[in-house]
């Protein structure tokens, strides 16, 4: 690409985020069955990954008036974005978990493209490939998009279940070509199409629901958010050091989770957010904290899922508060709550709401978006992410990739993010913190586990 690009001021919000002690990049933890081959590695990744999207060659770099702007990196070497590391075998789990929990505290080099893979040998069962990606490339769902791109089919004659990005860009539905509408029912009305056409991945609340039907409601989500008190004082919530901390499960049969649903009533979705719910219930019990109910961040997709990536990437996303009961000590009680919370959110406009917000405080100056954000951060203790997967096994370079788990950046001070992901009919939950917060993740991941026991056997 020629000259310099404008980034997007929706892009621009996420790199004028960033501080040393919170760190707006995507981190993607991979682990394989057996070896990876690292020549054919970097073929791949050159040929899908750096050679499809401009955004993997390009640095960022200050424009007229201080505006960021992309352009081509003068000296772009794959070698210096895909390095290798070790860890010794005798290090098990807590040794990866270790490692990785290191590099989400380590910021990206600003003078080079915004991106590096590490492949980790010595981890046990097999190799690990740790992806480290800012957010002002794109949001956390078109990146999963992207990394999975990279996989094939294990089985050749099979289809893949991951999603198309062949072509160059995305067509707009008709309702976002309307001259006159506003950007956020824009927003709305493209989420509604990609609803209707049934997209794999609007099936669960990573794409919320009928988001809005009219103007004034967006107005009303707006006062909402303004309006919302901070969370209660707890041990997940304070000031922010440099030091972060990492920990995931084993895989989780998605069978299992459904089971649940079918016989409590819920989603799949609704089961999952209820064990966290009673996993933080759990750990702030041990911590003499009070058992108050605490809000969740959960991003919302508002890009159509039927459409691939399109190559110049960037965000399009919202945000919503989600609160957790956690004052509710019965498990079905607990997921009964979960699920009527869960489906007034969908019907809200406040994803995309918080979508124009964020717009609009990338054409503000640093300092203003900040100020904003902490405030907004004041109102949440965590960042709780579900992103579904292929459905069936993937190869990345020849080797099968056996899991996956995937973090956002935790925005406006909040230190505790989880993730869930699902692939191949089964799920991970992943916990990242900063460590002056949540010292110990494997603790929640433990009391997960626990919770979901607890749903399972109410659920003969």
């Amino acid at each position: 690409m020629a000259g310099r690009e404008r980034m997007a001021s929706m892009d621009a919000a996420w790199l004028q985020m960033e501080e040393p002690a919170n760190l707006m990049m995507i981190t993607a933890v991979l682990w394989f069955d057996g070896a990876v081959d690292l020549e054919r590695l970097r073929a791949v990744v050159r040929e899908r990954l750096v050679e499809r999207y401009p955004r993997f060659r390009q640095r960022v770099v200050p424009g007229p008036l201080g505006a960021p702007h992309w352009e081509d990196a003068p000296d772009f070497e794959l070698e210096e974005h895909l390095s290798t590391l070790r860890v010794p075998e005798s290090a098990g789990r807590a040794g990866l978990e270790a490692l990785v929990g290191d590099w989400l505290g380590v910021p990206l080099e600003r003078s080079r493209p915004l991106w590096h893979f590490h492949l980790v040998r010595g981890a046990p069962g097999g190799d690990v490939l740790l992806a480290r990606l800012h957010h002002c490339i794109a949001d956390g769902i078109a990146l999963a998009r992207v990394l999975l791109s990279l996989t094939d089919p294990v089985d050749a004659g099979a289809v893949p279940e991951t999603w198309d990005e062949s072509q160059e860009a995305v067509t707009p539905s008709e309702p976002e070509r309307r001259p006159g509408a506003p950007g956020w029912l824009r927003f709305a009305r493209g989420a509604r199409s990609a609803l209707r056409k049934g997209a794999e991945m609007v099936r669960e609340p990573i794409l919320a629901g009928d988001l809005v039907r009219e103007g004034a409601k967006g107005a009303a989500a707006l006062g909402k958010l303004l309006v919302l008190p901070p969370d209660p004082r707890s041990p997940l919530r304070g000031p922010l050091g440099p030091r972060k901390v990492a920990a995931w499960s084993e895989p989780i049969e998605l069978e299992r989770v459904k089971a649940v649903g079918r016989t409590l009533g819920g989603t799949v979705n609704d089961v999952l957010l209820t064990a966290v719910t009673g996993a933080l219930r759990r750990y702030l019990a041990t911590r003499d904290a009070p058992l108050e109910d605490v809000h969740a961040l959960v991003p919302v997709n508002l890009r159509p899922m039927d459409v691939p990536v399109p190559r110049e990437l960037g965000n399009r996303f919202g945000v919503v508060f989600l609160r957790l009961p956690v004052h509710l000590a019965e498990p079905r009680r607990r997921l009964r709550e979960v699920a009527k919370r869960m489906e007034h959110l969908k019907r809200s406009p406040e994803a995309v709401v918080t979508s124009g917000v964020l717009e609009l405080l990338g054409r503000t100056p640093a300092a203003l978006e900040r100020a904003v954000v902490d405030v907004m951060g004041t109102k949440a203790s965590l960042v709780a992410t579900n992103v579904p997967g292929p459905r069936q096994p993937v190869s990345l370079a020849g080797s099968r990739l056996k899991g996956l788990t995937f973090w956002v950046p935790q925005a406006g001070h909040v230190g505790l993010g989880v993730s869930l992901f699902s692939y191949s009919g089964q799920v991970t939950v992943g916990v990242a913190s900063d460590a002056s917060r949540v010292p110990d993740p494997g603790a929640l991941v433990a009391a997960f586990q626990e919770e979901l026991d607890a749903l399972a056997t109410m659920a003969p």
